[in-house]
């Protein structure tokens, strides 16, 4: 595809109508999680936001994606494989829906899916007796099991319980997607 000026007055239009203030697609890099990170700050703080908004968003956006680099690292992915695409958008007034999907291996995408499930059924106050449960433990019994205390930390700072779905796209492999409104 060739990108014109009609198809960036379509995209623009895109992210209007969708009240999308910031989108990346692409392999995603310690660096740019902290340029990206500091943008959403700057744009949520220009609107005159509370500062603890503020710190929720930018907080979410950054578990996200951190998730999404460490998964991609651990799994030896190249870039194309792990690409990620991120979205800040205007949700209903005085809110922000973070959004983020990335490539993950099957297997782990439907424990991850399940796990969200299980955190959306959650009030506030069983998400702080996880958070402090996750806390106590070991951090050998961590290591590695991912899905843990930033994805409780994501549950905490959500308005809404968090969404999640699952896209299978070749053998084994799927897009995972999350949504989490802040």
């Amino acid at each position: 595809m060739t990108i014109t000026s009609t198809s960036l007055m379509s995209l623009r239009d895109f992210f209007s109508d969708h009240k999308i203030l910031i989108c990346f697609n692409g392999p995603i890099s310690t660096n740019l999680i902290g340029e990206i990170g500091s943008a959403i700050k700057e744009h949520i703080e220009s609107n005159h936001a509370p500062d603890l908004e503020v710190m929720d968003v930018f907080s979410v956006y950054i578990e996200m994606s951190q998730n999404i680099k460490n998964y991609a690292s651990t799994k030896g992915f190249n870039d194309t494989e792990s690409s990620a695409t991120v979205v800040i958008a205007a949700a209903d007034p005085g809110h922000y829906a973070v959004c983020a999907c990335n490539l993950v291996e099957m297997e782990h995408g439907k424990a991850l899916v399940e796990r969200i499930r299980t955190l959306a059924d959650c009030d506030k106050a069983q998400l702080k007796a996880l958070y402090k449960e996750q806390l106590r433990r070991p951090r050998s019994e961590l290591q590695g099991s991912g899905a843990g205390l930033g994805l409780i930390e994501i549950a905490r700072r959500s308005s809404q319980p968090m969404e999640a779905s699952l896209e299978p796209v070749d053998t084994g492999r799927a897009f995972f997607s999350l949504r989490a409104i802040i």
